[in-house]
């Protein structure tokens, strides 16, 4: 973890940081008008105390915004401010802002460096680290993108006290899967704090620990399968689902909660085809509430696999899917795209 530095105020003190990694050169900042608003002046008055050249570049928040029509700004201003690929880019934002920002450098004359500034809890877990980078397509989400890893990371969880309640959740959705995964330092932390009337709140002291532990535990499958063909399909729990629940509902369904759905879903189903433990399912709803999370969905399973038939997790006539055994512990199990229907009918109540 030695290019990701996690801690408070490290957004006035990114230029450094950043110049540590790349000699100072054009730093082409991309973010969204709401984290801008906030966040965009420290990031650049740090870059310019560093010795770079900040240019910013910004668009409209929001997952509809992960597209072709962005990237292709994106790209374009990356040209027309003459940045090389002795220049640098900078992703200041939350997923959509990393993902689209990554994709552009992974592209732009066939790659250039990047810089994560993650600023919600989803991207300081999960997107920002791992090297995915993508956008959506109107059949499905992610399913245009590239690997490859930023320069470093730099987590300023100073920038989790402005982020909405809805967002956090997005994140802590991510952080139950890890524990789903196996991590027990996770898993102790959250379930001391289950009965909490506001688990935001009761998580804060530990919060520095929970991002770290949620990354090293991401990066312990990434390190051993960068692209995605064997044990880091295990990030996946959750997220066949939950991506259709996402698409499904046009994008009104936040990535955590949707991902919150498919976990539960995945436990249900688990338990009914004889996967999952008795009461897997029960204990997983009984943590995704808590954290004021959704368990199911209106969505109907025949738009749900319309939605996740498109999902790059399938390989032709096959699909991957990660069932929980019990609590703490995954397997994946491969399956016909027939069996699909079934379990979204087993797993959405």
């Amino acid at each position: 973890m030695k290019d990701i530095h996690l801690g408070s105020g490290l957004l006035k003190n990114c230029g450094d940081i950043i110049g540590a990694a790349h000699k100072p050169c054009r730093a082409a900042i991309v973010t969204d008008y709401t984290v801008g608003a906030i966040y965009v002046t420290t990031v650049a008055d740090s870059l310019k105390a560093a010795g770079f050249e900040p240019l910013i570049f910004a668009f409209e928040a929001g997952e509809q915004s992960k597209n072709f029509e962005t990237y292709e700004k994106i790209v374009n201003f990356l040209a027309d401010s003459e940045i090389t690929r002795s220049d640098i880019a900078v992703a200041s934002g939350g997923g959509v802002v990393g993902d689209l920002t990554g994709f552009a450098a992974a592209t732009y004359m066939r790659g250039i460096d990047y810089v994560q500034l993650p600023t919600t809890l989803l991207s300081m877990v999960d997107s920002s680290v791992g090297g995915k980078t993508g956008i959506d397509l109107e059949a499905g989400k992610n399913l245009c993108g590239a690997f490859r890893k930023p320069l470093c990371v730099i987590s300023d969880t100073d920038t989790l006290d402005t982020l909405e309640d809805k967002y956090f959740g997005d994140g802590l959705a991510e952080i139950i899967k890890y524990a789903m995964l196996g991590n027990e330092k996770i898993m102790e932390l959250l379930s001391e704090r289950i009965a909490s009337d506001n688990m935001r709140d009761a998580l804060k002291p530990v919060m520095d620990e929970l991002v770290a532990e949620s990354v090293k535990t991401k990066l312990s499958f990434v390190e051993e399968d960068f692209l995605d063909n064997g044990r880091r399909k295990y990030l996946n729990f959750g997220h066949t689902i939950g991506h259709a629940v996402e698409h499904a509902s046009r994008y009104a369904v936040h990535h955590g909660a949707a991902v919150a759905i498919g976990m539960c879903a995945m436990a249900r189903a688990g338990e009914k085809l004889g996967y999952t433990e008795a009461g897997t399912a029960a204990a997983l709803e009984e943590l995704v509430r808590a954290c004021a999370l959704p368990t199911d969905t209106i969505i109907s399973p025949d738009d749900l696999e319309n939605s996740a038939l498109s999902d790059k997790k399938r390989r032709g006539s096959e699909i991957d899917l990660i069932f929980p055994t019990k609590p703490g512990h995954c397997e994946l199990v491969t399956l016909p795209v027939s069996d699909l229907h079934n379990i979204l009918c087993l797993g959405v109540k």
